[in-house]
């Protein structure tokens, strides 16, 4: 991909920018009751029930964690609890960005205006979003769009409000699954992967690999 200066660069926000701990979540609630092996399972497992919640219509975030967390536990023969549903839930809004993301964000927020598009609740996005270190112009949630990434809704819902085509922007994000190929699919050519080692490399789907954020200024010339 040549060099090219989109009129907006959008993100996915949990896990490419913010640091999202659903693992760390996972292990401070189970790590006693389940052995490595088993601990890793259950984390997999757990990733790939929210993956299968938000493939339907839309419902609040909380009941995405809480039935993902039941259906993890029914699966590894753990106990459920709401409460650690709820704990979970709660966590979000503290997560913090990864240590490359504030510095990267900055530089090119000076030239491209920066846009995000979330699977987020409103009530939680703005905290995580505040801590980016950098100035948005506008952000998107799965909550103003009724419906989650990777449905193709979210993205049509943020260009509409962008009042542009995805001609005109870079999408950025660590996920193929719930970015990049619904971005391919729908016609945005110029993307970006932020390899966080969240998935293996897929070059069919077109992008420019960065390590981190630090790496996003080159790719639009800054």
């Amino acid at each position: 991909m040549t060099t090219f200066r989109p009129k907006y660069i959008t993100f996915d926000c949990y896990g490419t920018l913010t640091n999202f701990q659903m693992a760390e979540a996972a292990r401070d609630l189970y790590g006693e009751e389940l052995d490595e092996p088993r601990m890793a399972e259950f984390i997999k497992n757990f990733a790939a029930y929210r993956l299968d919640e938000i493939m339907g219509d839309w419902k609040p975030y909380a009941e995405v964690v809480h039935n993902s967390l039941e259906r993890t536990c029914k699966r590894n023969g753990v106990t459920f609890r709401d409460e650690a549903a709820r704990m979970v839930y709660e966590r979000v809004p503290t997560w913090g960005p990864h240590s490359d993301v504030p510095a990267g964000l900055a530089k090119v927020a000076k030239e491209i205006p920066l846009v995000i598009l979330s699977n987020a609740m409103n009530s939680q996005i703005m905290s995580n979003v505040e801590k980016l270190g950098a100035p948005f112009h506008a952000v998107y949630t799965a909550e103003q769009a009724q419906s989650y990434k990777p449905r193709f809704k979210g993205f049509e819902y943020m260009l509409d409000m962008l009042g542009c085509g995805p001609e005109d922007v870079l999408h950025c994000s660590s996920s193929f699954r719930y970015d990049l190929m619904s971005a391919h699919d729908l016609g945005i050519k110029n993307k970006v992967w932020v390899n966080r080692g969240h998935e293996p490399a897929n070059p069919y789907y077109g992008y420019v690999e960065i390590p981190d954020i630090s790496g996003l200024p080159g790719v639009v010339g800054l």
